[in-house]
């Protein structure tokens, strides 16, 4: 698998924590969205990540689209540990809760956190890069609480996010968390329980390669790589 991502994307991550349970080999290719590369764009126009080739299958494009992909080809050889579970209602569950992390939470309070604090440092000015939005940020550090405790709500009522094994759908809020963490932003005393849950993720060795991640100027949170926080 090649996989073209961004590092501090939570769908990028997500897929990575997916393909890393999966065991699969992946090559990872760093790609500057922001750069339009002709050879990325003429694959990819709506620039999106992550984006993945398996072997000669592709392009595969967007995060939902390659959870689909590798549940339907690769969550047979995992007798047992398949992320997606076997009724259709606890699988429309995990597909709600991956929506939710991926795109309301990734609007609300990663996107923001992510581009104000990382990625206008490194996309040139020309580009939309620069200075951080104040307004941005402060709107993300009032929305993560509320989404703190509906976590913190799933995290007491059941054994993993979408019911009683782990899931895409734990994944997808642990990479979601994760790039909130790094900046030393996530209220982990708002709800114990989501403390305890995101401490089971991450000491998954798929994560491992995750809190191993730097962003250029950007030093992590002082506990983002502990285990024990």
């Amino acid at each position: 698998m090649i996989v073209h991502h961004h590092p501090f994307l939570a769908p990028c991550r997500f897929i990575r924590l997916a393909m890393a349970e999966h065991a699969l080999d992946v090559d990872l290719v760093l790609e500057p969205f922001w750069e339009a590369r002709p050879a990325f764009t003429a694959v990819n126009p709506g620039l999106k990540l992550p984006m993945a080739f398996d072997g000669d299958r592709g392009p595969l494009i967007g995060a939902s689209v390659l959870m689909e992909y590798l549940s339907e080809r690769y969550g047979a050889t995992r007798p047992g540990h398949s992320l997606m579970p076997p009724g259709p209602l606890q699988r429309a569950e995990v597909r709600r809760l991956v929506e939710w992390f991926l795109v309301k939470f990734e609007e609300e309070v990663a996107g923001p956190f992510v581009t104000e604090r990382i990625l206008k440092i490194e996309i040139p000015a020309k580009h939309g890069g620069g200075a951080p939005d104040s307004a941005a940020l402060r709107a993300a550090r009032q929305n993560i609480v509320g989404h703190m405790h509906y976590i913190g709500a799933l995290a007491a009522s059941r054994n993993w996010m979408a019911g009683d094994m782990l899931s895409f759908a734990d994944l997808a809020a642990a990479a979601a968390l994760s790039v909130v963490d790094y900046l030393g932003e996530v209220p982990w005393d708002a709800d114990p329980a989501v403390k305890a849950w995101y401490q089971k993720l991450k000491s998954r060795p798929a994560f491992r390669p995750i809190l191993g991640d730097m962003a250029r100027l950007v030093k992590p949170s002082a506990h983002y790589a502990d285990l024990d926080f």
